[in-house]
């Protein structure tokens, strides 16, 4: 199959600190690792990195590039009819040029992962976690500069390209990371910790979009005017260094004892085709990555949905729809905490059927009951609840079943098929929603949560 290593089993890898691990397999076991708690922390900062930076570029385009007078005719009104996409309002406009941002940001997400997880094998994951943060800061440096005078193209300042083309290289180097964060998780924590560890993060990236998104807006307010006051221009452009600075910092600080591989023979798709082959040669890796792919789709597709399910609620109305996304990422978050907690006492087959059945009976009841505040609300935790029975059990026997050598590329394929997976029902459900009605797109999306479950065969001993 090539050329790499043969594995060492996870129980007795080298760098597990198995000696140094406490006997709980709780939250409060896999927080006492030290070199692992370095790496939750540069964690926070990346994902918070990550939310602020679409935050920040939404307010640049409202601050600079989107005055009350709206183009009549040109490029963008050419662009725009071209979409059949609506510009009779500032907002609008703003969600026009804001898309291009969105987009930038994940084409690199879609078609890089699988690469980028090659060179995460090939080199330390520690060095190329420290690199992207430490690279993204630099970029996030030269953002200031868009808003130099400049010459224009289809209509808009060069500015609004550069942040297109800076967005496009940060999400780059984030398909460098995530592959890397998530083979560096088994070389900080003993096995038997491994699902409280990957409860943890569920835990603290639901939490980080809550709050990235939330207090986003904000606190890039209270920099540009709090900084301004003292004579600091432009102070909302702090943000972002210190959070991918300070995520470079800690993950710096991690000891651990890694070499990277050595056997330079094989190219970069001879070890792309490894890595998909490790796929087909160990059925539970390749079955817990079917469950990601198709948990994201059905929350991807919970995304568009929820703009009818608010739309139907007289108290919400459509722009409320991320109340009812808040309340699925704080159930996540909830059901995370109790995976942590009390998983290991349970067979991993039986948790994700019980999480697809959960989300099943939600995504039913949500057809039924919409309308009703408190039962929506209700219904989307829940949902969130049974995403958390399943994604973090599934994450878990990747890591756990995934030679070490082929970590990097499996990681890689798996954020290729993730972003895969939240992209395409973003653009079908809207239009399924609109033929078919919402009542049969909830049923339709059980059904296929149902059947994921009964595949599972939980009757079964285990």
């Amino acid at each position: 199959m090539g050329h790499h290593r043969e594995p060492v089993p996870p129980s007795r890898e080298p760098n597990h600190p198995v000696s140094e691990a406490p006997r709980s397999t709780g939250l409060q076991g896999v927080l006492a690792l030290p070199e692992f708690r370095k790496l939750w922390l540069g964690q926070i900062f990346s994902q918070l990195a990550d939310k602020f930076y679409i935050v920040l570029m939404v307010f640049l385009i409202a601050q600079y590039w989107v005055t009350e007078t709206l183009p009549a005719d040109g490029a963008i009104a050419e662009a725009a009819g071209a979409f059949r996409f609506s510009i009779d309002s500032r907002a609008q406009l703003i969600t026009l040029l804001a898309t291009g941002i969105y987009v930038a940001n994940t084409i690199p997400a879609m078609v890089l992962g699988l690469v980028a997880g090659v060179w995460a094998d090939r080199w330390r994951k520690r060095e190329v976690m420290v690199a992207s943060n430490a690279i993204r800061a630099g970029l996030a440096l030269l953002a200031p500069l868009s808003l130099l005078p400049g010459p224009e193209w289809l209509g808009l300042s060069w500015g609004y390209w550069a942040l297109l083309v800076i967005t496009f290289l940060e999400s780059v180097l984030t398909q460098f990371f995530a592959p890397a964060e998530q083979a560096a998780i088994p070389m900080l924590v003993p096995t038997r910790q491994l699902l409280a560890a990957n409860s943890l993060y569920q835990a603290t990236s639901m939490g980080a979009t809550i709050v990235g998104f939330a207090l986003g807006d904000p606190i890039l307010r209270l920099l540009k005017y709090g900084l301004g006051t003292i004579g600091i221009a432009n102070g909302e452009f702090a943000l972002l260094p210190l959070c991918y600075g300070l995520a470079a910092l800690s993950i710096a600080w991690i000891r651990v004892d890694e070499t990277p591989q050595q056997d330079r023979e094989q190219t970069v798709w001879q070890e792309m085709r490894d890595g998909i082959q490790v796929l087909r040669e160990r059925p539970s890796v390749r079955s817990a990555l079917l469950q990601l792919v198709l948990l994201y789709s059905l929350l991807a597709a919970l995304y568009v949905l929820a703009i009818s399910l608010a739309s139907a609620i007289q108290q919400l109305g459509p722009t409320q729809f991320g109340t009812l996304l808040a309340m699925s990422g704080i159930g996540l978050a909830v059901g995370a905490v109790a995976v942590a907690q009390v998983g290991h006492r349970f067979n991993r087959r039986r948790l994700a059927s019980a999480g697809l059945g959960t989300i099943a009976w939600s995504l039913v009841l949500l057809g039924q009951l919409r309308g009703n505040l408190t039962a929506t609300l209700t219904l989307c935790a829940v949902l969130g609840v049974g995403s958390a029975l399943l994604a973090i059990p599934a994450q878990t026997t990747i890591q756990e079943d995934t030679p070490e050598a082929m970590r990097g590329k499996v990681f890689g394929l798996q954020n290729n098929l993730i972003n895969i997976a939240l992209s395409l029902p973003l653009v079908l459900a809207g239009a399924v929603v609109s033929r078919y009605g919402l009542l049969p797109v909830l049923w339709a999306l059980a059904g296929l949560a149902l059947l994921a479950a009964l595949l599972e065969r939980p009757w079964e001993r285990c």
